[in-house]
């Protein structure tokens, strides 16, 4: 007797490459059949016949292309919780078979040097030596999560709750510090001289917050709702100034104050305030795929709670700001 079909999808049991299913769902993320080219280092001709040939062997439209977007079919939509658990299980399999040999080295993304992730990489690096650890530089969690689902990076930090729910499902976090925000001034703006900078005082500046960035939607979102009803506009997308030399360059050239954190490396001819009348917080969250079994994640998590309960990181201040968004993710109720 043969075997009976499986009618989830209206199909015969055959096999079906998962690498299809992962471009499937890089392009129901991003909507966009450039933009998941690119996080999937393929050509866009080739993500394209992949999505055809998906579509053949299913049977079914995935999607609407037009000129000006990609949006998922009916067939889409249902096709994205079995796509999801299809890759998470083939993900945790190939973690837990990993074993034969020496561990592979786990890539953490620290995003820049100086910052409070560097420190937990630092601490896990001691409390498990045998282990590889190696550092990566992204320059933000939207960014550096799609890496870490296209399987190019294990780890990040960053905000949990500014990204995409969907994303979200596909990963695991723990929550690191409440991290107060500062704002680094030219060493000549008027603002310089002050000990601490009040939101208040910010009022009709313009504030570099990533906007444009693809990989920091986070950020900006966590600043447009600080800046909300304060008089602080968001200064308008532009090119990423990529190095210290650069960054200080154009800085010097549009003299926009930039929201960063209180660990923001030092640089020459600016200064760096912390934020205060409330204090603002940058909620920080160490991010891994779900089901990644990997003796590093495991120093890591170990690294950051052993660091937030030497440092306090995990206590709000009273006078602490942030998003009822970002509470729920942090107190484990999201």
């Amino acid at each position: 007797m043969p075997a009976p079909a499986d009618r989830s999808l209206g199909l015969p049991h055959r096999h079906l490459d998962p690498r299809l299913l992962r471009g499937f769902l890089v392009v129901a993320e991003e909507l966009h059949f450039t933009r998941a080219a690119a996080r999937l280092y393929v050509a866009q001709q080739a993500l394209s016949r992949d999505i055809r040939r998906l579509e053949r062997e299913l049977g079914a439209e995935l999607f609407v292309r037009t000129t000006r977007q990609v949006t998922p079919t009916a067939d889409g939509e249902r096709l994205l919780p079995y796509a999801r658990r299809v890759l998470e299980a083939q993900d945790a399999l190939l973690s837990a078979f990993a074993g034969d040999g020496p561990e592979r080295p786990l890539l953490v993304d620290v995003n820049s040097p100086g910052l409070v992730s560097g420190r937990v990489l630092d601490r896990a690096r001691a409390l498990a030596p045998d282990c590889e650890l190696m550092a990566r530089f992204e320059s933000g969690l939207t960014g550096a999560a799609g890496e870490i689902l296209a399987g190019r990076l294990d780890a990040s930090f960053g905000r949990f709750a500014g990204l995409d729910p969907a994303v979200r499902a596909r990963l695991e976090q723990q929550p690191v510090r409440y991290e107060p925000m500062a704002v680094v001034l030219p060493e000549d703006h008027r603002l310089a001289a002050l000990d601490v900078v009040p939101l208040d005082a910010l009022a009709g500046e313009t504030v570099y917050a990533g906007a444009g960035n693809p990989r920091t939607r986070e950020w900006t979102d966590l600043a447009l709702q600080l800046f909300e009803g304060r008089g602080i506009a968001l200064a308008p997308p532009a090119p990423v100034a990529l190095g210290a030399d650069e960054f200080r360059r154009v800085m010097a050239k549009k003299r926009n104050p930039v929201l960063a954190v209180v660990d923001f490396p030092a640089m020459s001819e600016t200064v760096r305030k912390p934020l205060v009348g409330p204090v603002p917080l940058s909620p920080v969250s160490v991010v891994w795929r779900k089901g990644l079994v990997h003796s590093g994640i495991d120093a890591l998590r170990r690294a950051a709670g052993e660091l937030a309960a030497e440092e306090g990181w995990l206590t709000r201040p009273a006078d602490g700001w942030i998003p009822a968004s970002d509470e729920l993710v942090m107190t484990g109720q999201d």
